[in-house]
């Protein structure tokens, strides 16, 4: 039997997707990316666009493959848990996405439908492990599962439940196992990244210590890290261990101290400024991209604008933005002075434009220096990458996927830098 997972929203979905297919793969089963017996749905609600994307798709599956087994999981559902779909064979929330292979056996045998949820469903790290990842250069691993901040926007609290962390020998054998299967580049995420550790005794930093002696691992990447736990002994750890890449996604969300206190967030603009300085006193030449969220309520031109040129001021390399979205549970959604969605689409054209021209200043900084490659693709003539600090390099010819090689950077073209071997550049 065919399988193939449709997967929305973060890297720890996409970790998730991955290790199902895994274990489908180690029972005999067929991963494709066309029609298939089997379809995984793993959902996405991080924001209402979010919601309506994971029920589009899902009903677009039902739609197209009228026999095929269907299993809809994740972070759609735990917030919705009343959700029903006829056509839809088994759905789960955030738990048990480690048993879908003998969840959905167990329906080939029988035929009966299922609905797997939990009022508790966070008492333990549910334990995963890839060996691969199907067409990626770079592996994901998954540290870390849910999140207490709970700022006042966000619903992931309550769909990915409180902070758990995978056991730290278990994170060394899983990356160790990905580097000798050939991967040079590993990413570490979590739904907070850098709380690991603190249900165990541990910090995130000790273990970015040992993943950094591992034998053969070329580059170390975050996924994201919240401005809080940038604390001494991780900037101890960023200037000594040079496997961690020259890119941080630090979430900032608002310039404003205003909003980011209605936001519940745990740090003002001048604690963060400082520990950009700090990180920038280390890592100089450092990508740091962020997350902003606009339109959120109380958000007053003025204070808008206070979001803008806090950005400037910190010439981030790059912006995701985001419009408010109301969330059905969380303390925003019963604010008044909601703002209205067309002030929302105007805010977000301002800072795609600005997201534009701080990524044309930065990469323009190294027009004319060498870099390191890792190559990704291959597409009409030239061979797609990116370095370390996460500069999308295009490079003339073929060079196959998973290479590392030295280039000279040479031009930019529309947010690309072009470049040649460094060899062929002397």
């Amino acid at each position: 039997m065919k399988v193939r997972a449709v997967t929305l929203g973060c890297k720890v979905n996409a970790y998730e997707s991955e290790y199902v297919l895994s274990k489908f793969k180690e029972k005999g089963y067929e991963i494709t990316d066309s029609l298939s017996d089997i379809y995984i749905v793993n959902t996405c609600s991080v924001t209402n666009t979010s919601d309506a994307k994971s029920r589009k798709i899902i009903r677009s599956v039902i739609r197209e493959n009228k026999d095929a087994i269907i299993v809809v999981m994740g972070c759609m559902i735990e917030a919705h848990k009343d959700y029903m779909e006829d056509g839809v064979s088994i759905i789960l929330g955030n738990k048990d996405k480690s048993k879908v292979v003998e969840l959905v056996e167990e329906y080939i045998k029988n035929h009966q439908k299922k609905k797997l949820l939990y009022d508790n469903f966070d008492e333990c790290f549910e334990d995963m492990f890839i060996e691969s990842m199907n067409e990626h250069t770079r592996a994901y691993v998954k540290i870390q599962d849910g999140c207490e901040n709970f700022c006042s926007y966000c619903i992931i609290p309550y769909t990915r439940g409180r902070q758990r962390s995978k056991n730290p020998d278990k994170v060394i054998e899983e990356i160790t196992t990905l580097v000798k299967n050939g991967y040079k580049e590993i990413v570490l995420t979590g739904i907070h990244t850098g709380h690991y550790g603190s249900d165990l005794d541990t910090t995130f930093p000790s273990l970015l210590k040992r993943i950094c002696k591992i034998n053969g691992l070329k580059r170390l990447r975050i996924s994201s890290i919240e401005i809080t736990e940038l604390n001494d002994e991780f900037l101890e750890v960023l200037k000594n261990e040079n496997i961690i890449v020259n890119h941080m996604h630090i979430p900032l969300q608002s310039g404003s101290d205003t909003i980011l206190k209605l936001m519940n967030r745990k740090y003002l603009t001048n604690y963060y400024e400082k520990k950009i300085e700090e990180i920038r006193k280390i890592r100089p030449d450092i990508s740091i991209s962020t997350d902003v969220i606009v339109g959120f309520p109380f958000e007053t031109e003025e204070l808008f604008y206070e979001t803008v040129n806090f950005i400037k001021k910190i010439k981030f390399s790059k912006l995701h933005v985001f419009p408010f979205s109301v969330r059905s549970g969380t303390v925003a959604e019963h604010m008044e002075c909601q703002i209205d969605e067309k002030t929302k689409k105007e805010r977000v054209k301002v800072l795609t434009t600005l997201s534009k021209e701080l990524e044309i200043n930065y990469m323009k900084k190294f027009l004319g220096t060498k870099g390191e490659v890792l190559i990704e693709n291959y597409k009409d003539g030239y061979s797609y990458g990116h370095t370390e600090n996460f500069l999308k390099i295009k490079i003339k010819g073929y060079i196959p996927s998973n290479t590392m090689v030295t280039i000279k950077i040479n031009e930019l073209d529309n947010l690309c830098l072009e470049g040649v071997l460094y060899e062929e550049s002397k």
